[in-house]
């Protein structure tokens, strides 16, 4: 199973982050105890993918950022990266801005729209975490995407099915569909993520 290394020291963030979760729940309560294991590690797995293509992209679009994830992982352990998260929830990303603010991350964007408003920015990878389906997800990322970019939506075991549900579309507008990369979250029980790629 796929490992990587993380460079980025995410204590100052992990204390910033649940000061925020306290006043509006970004994760459920339970899960704060798991704040690296099920989020920031997660959120960073896009590592395995853009080490396996040796892939640089200059600016990534997260759709339907929520807390921030995989947004502000991303942003700190690539700060040469300009990150773009869109959220349709003004208290979300109020929550992600104060956090920005706070650790004075330079390299974030934030944006309280619908996506699908969005109309004069492309992006080299557009990545999107427990939002939607890979279908809905496509239907809002493809005309955000530049040519030669990548779609990068992390999911659960539903990873293979959601593919097959999404085949006629996926045809359609002439992606390629990249080999799904399977990792494990650092945790005593097995627990199984997986990146679906779509190239344009």
């Amino acid at each position: 199973m796929n490992k990587f290394i993380i460079k980025t020291d995410f204590s100052e963030y992990i204390k910033v982050f649940l000061e925020e979760n306290a006043k509006l729940n970004l994760i459920s309560k339970k899960d704060e105890d798991f704040l690296f294991e099920k989020h920031i590690y997660d959120s960073l797995s896009i590592k395995l993918f853009l080490e396996k293509y040796g892939c640089k992209p200059s600016n990534i679009l997260d759709i339907g950022t929520g807390g921030g994830f995989p947004l502000l992982p991303i942003a700190l352990e690539y700060p040469d990266i300009d990150m773009y998260g869109i959220d349709s929830i003004r208290k979300k990303i109020t929550a992600v801005s104060n956090i920005v603010n706070n650790l004075n991350i330079k390299n974030v964007t934030l944006v309280n729209d619908r996506v699908e408003n969005i109309k004069d920015k492309k992006f080299d990878v557009i990545v999107s975490r427990a939002v939607s389906k890979t279908d809905i997800m496509i239907k809002y990322a493809y005309p955000l995407l530049n040519d030669g970019g990548f779609i990068i939506l992390y999911k659960s075991k539903t990873a293979s099915d959601e593919i097959s549900e999404a085949k006629d579309l996926i045809r359609k507008l002439h992606l390629k569909i990249k080999p799904i990369i399977k990792y494990e979250l650092p945790l005593p029980e097995k627990y199984e993520r997986n990146l679906v790629i779509l190239e344009k």
